[in-house]
């Protein structure tokens, strides 16, 4: 059963987000919380699988809470899930660069909501939408391009700069394989050995570093 928390200021949002949420046999809603204090609380109380996180709310907003969930020793395992409104979300952004697994507007479809839950809670990102790579694109563009410190790529291997590249562009690691001709075995171990050399905490996160390195724009063997 995938545990998750949903985390808006507003009481017709969260109620929505469980009652769509609780349709699914292997999802159960642990708690709403109603602004970041009270999210970073309930995450400690329940440890849920997924955290649905608002960014923009009172007080203590997403991106704070965010920081500090996936921060918090105590809390290894939690994934937070950002939910906007807008497509184009500073705060969406830095919680990416922060660590969160993915982001959703608000209005996606009820069925895409559930797959992007148990996508997560599996420790896979959200990056298949286009508007993913735009929002992170845009962002890297506004900092002035490359940011990412040279020593911190040069572990990589050319194989592994690849992989990186088309983890960037949102492919699986089924995909990875059949592009580069190896098992989806072999290209998790690829990824996850990226991941460890540039300290990413997750997919989401290696995508921002590819964009912020210059790599989202190698272009692999096809």
């Amino acid at each position: 059963m995938i545990r998750v928390l949903v985390a808006d200021d507003q009481t017709l949002v969260r109620s929505g987000f469980r009652a769509l949420l609780e349709r699914a046999p292997d999802i159960v809603v642990v708690g709403e919380a109603a602004d970041g204090d009270e999210a970073i609380a309930l995450s400690r109380a329940h440890r849920p699988d997924v955290v649905l996180m608002d960014v923009r709310m009172p007080g203590t907003d997403g991106l704070t809470a965010t920081r500090r969930i996936l921060a918090d020793e105590r809390m290894l395992g939690v994934r937070v899930l950002v939910l906007t409104t807008f497509e184009l979300d500073e705060y969406v952004f830095a919680a990416l660069r922060a660590g969160a697994s993915g982001f959703l507007l608000k209005d996606i479809e009820p069925d895409d909501l559930r797959q992007a839950v148990r996508t997560v809670a599996r420790g896979d990102a959200m990056l298949a939408p286009a508007v993913t790579r735009r929002l992170i694109a845009a962002f890297v563009d506004r900092l002035g391009g490359p940011g990412l410190a040279p020593e911190r790529l040069a572990g990589l291997t050319q194989r592994e700069r690849e992989v990186v590249a088309l983890v960037a562009a949102g492919l699986s690691n089924q995909e990875i394989g059949v592009r580069l001709g190896m098992s989806p075995a072999t290209a998790k171990t690829h990824v996850n050995r990226a991941m460890t050399k540039l300290d990413a905490r997750n997919r989401a996160q290696l995508v921002v570093f590819a964009y912020q390195s210059g790599l989202a724009g190698l272009s692999p063997p096809g």
